[in-house]
């Protein structure tokens, strides 16, 4: 492959994890939640379908375990925030901080293990695109099924109307009969489980091991892409592959001989983060009651 194919395949393969997130983080904030804890569900799942793939000897299994962890972060958060009405951010934090925290206790170096390729014949032979989109780790191929079906969720179902509503206006949603904490709850658990599967890809498929906080921000990268695509799910997958192709220039541009501070390289990722959510949250419109608690009859 020549300078420009291996920069679009480390593109792809990074924009990946951040994929999977970000179609449940962009689920969950059309409900009206705006999950900070993505990060420590997708670093639960990192962790989770190393140690799962060790026990089991299978990679694939492990990538359930990962979708698991993520449930389980997304079941804690949403039950203390649309249960017990503690405030959403600061379960959210908690979470990153304590899953932070236990992976790192917990962490003990293990053989790495990846999932198969899938290479697609004849497309995977295409000029410039054909080994970055047709020549992955065959987890990757399910976005071709999951972007699909949360876009009809959100916006061809009843359940996706019932949660639109929850995240636009929860007291009127609430008079129709609609249980606006349950869609909440319900969009953060689906939330959870792509996210989980998005840190499983990460360890599984992209690296094959575990390193301490290898999510490395990842999650808040989710939320701002969700925040620069306008709280669109195709703005919200460019924004994944901006991110993506940038963390790629990243690692890239040494490597092809370009001397650049490596300090301003590392951050470049989460600088255009900041500037995502500095410009593009007051330009677009988001739920309208996105991160407000509801609590029947307070208004």
């Amino acid at each position: 492959m020549n300078d420009i194919e291996l920069i679009l395949a480390s593109a792809v393969r990074l924009m990946l994890p951040l994929a999977f997130a970000a179609l449940g983080e962009w689920i969950a904030e059309r409900a009206g939640t705006l999950n900070i804890s993505v990060e420590a569900m997708m670093l639960g799942g990192a962790f989770t379908a190393i140690m799962g793939s060790t026990l089991t000897g299978s990679p694939s299994a492990g990538l359930a375990f990962g979708v698991a962890t993520g449930l389980l972060v997304a079941f804690i958060h949403a039950t203390f925030s649309h249960r017990l009405t503690v405030n959403t951010y600061v379960v959210g934090l908690t979470l990153n901080v304590l899953v932070l925290g236990l992976t790192s206790y917990l962490f003990t170096r293990t053989p790495g293990a990846q999932v198969d390729k899938l290479t697609i014949p004849v497309l995977s032979d295409l000029p410039i695109v054909g080994p970055a989109l047709f020549d992955q780790r065959w987890p990757a191929y399910l976005l071709v099924l999951l972007i699909p079906a949360g876009w009809w969720l959100v916006h061809r179902s009843r359940w996706g109307l019932e949660a639109r509503a929850a995240g636009e206006n929860p007291q009127s949603a609430d008079v129709t009969g609609i249980d606006v904490n349950k869609r909440r709850r319900q969009a953060l658990l689906i939330c959870g489980a792509l996210a989980g599967l998005g840190g499983a890809y990460l360890s599984v498929a992209e690296v094959g091991s575990f390193n301490t906080n290898m999510t490395a921000g990842r999650g808040y990268i989710v939320i701002a892409a969700v925040i620069f695509g306008g709280w669109t799910l195709r703005g919200t997958l460019a924004g994944c592959a901006l991110f993506g192709a940038a963390d790629a220039m990243r690692l890239a541009l040494p490597a092809l001989g370009y001397a650049l501070n490596p300090q301003l390289l590392i951050a470049t990722p989460y600088l255009l983060a900041l500037l995502a959510m500095t410009f593009f949250a007051k330009r677009n419109r988001g739920p309208g009651a996105l991160g407000q608690p509801f609590v029947r009859g307070i208004t």
